[in-house]
Order: C-alpha cells, then structure tokens, then sequence
C-alpha cells in the first residue's frame, strides 16, 4: 500500500471518529454544518501573500489547535469547546483525505500531501 493511500485512510478514520464522538456527545447538526468550513475562512491570509498565507492556513489546519481544544474541554468541562474541538478535528480529517495537506510558501496548491 503506497504512503498516500495510508495518509487517506488514516485521516478518514479521523474524521470519522470526530463525526462520532461530535455526535454521541449530543452536539447539534446545524451547528455542525454550520462551523464545518469555518477554518478554510483561514485562506483569506492569501491575500497577503503566500508566505503570510501558508502561515495563516496551517496555524488552523494542523490537529495541535483542536486536540488542545478536546483536552480543555474535557479537563474543564466546557462543552463549546470539546465541541468546536471535534468540529474542527473533523475538518482537517476530511481535507486530508481528500488531499488538501499543509501548505508550502511556494504556492497554495502546494501542500504536504500533494500538488492541488
């Protein structure tokens, strides 16, 4: 199995497992939707370049942000933030396994995982 492939795999389960737990927690479906894309509204820091861009997007595109979100959450028993956690863990999953990575200062169709 190519490495690819295995990056594929491994983010669906994650955003799998984040739809799952979202849910099982009780979290509403609109508001599900609703934030859904709300870390692709991080690309707007293209308009400034694509250093500045890069930089921009990934801060809101690596798991570090919503996995701190989790454990706070659960470690304070603030429910608005395991669930924008899950929300946002969820959306790198399915970008991932789609192929939208990291992004390089190249190009914004340069990423991690591949050339957009």
């Amino acid at each position: 199995m190519n490495n690819q492939i295995l990056i594929k795999i491994e983010n669906a389960i994650v955003a799998v497992l984040g739809t799952y737990f979202y849910f099982s927690y009780g979290y509403s479906w609109w508001i599900f939707l609703l934030l859904l894309l709300a870390p692709d509204l991080f690309m707007f820091g293209y308009a400034f370049g694509n250093k500045v861009g890069a930089y921009v997007y990934n801060i809101a595109h690596t798991f570090v942000t919503p996995v701190l979100l989790l454990l706070a959450g659960h470690m304070f028993s603030i429910s608005f933030l395991t669930m924008i956690g899950f929300i946002w863990l969820v959306h790198i999953g399915v970008d991932r396994t789609v192929g939208y990575g990291l992004k390089y200062t190249t190009d914004f169709k340069d990423s991690h995982l591949q050339r957009i």
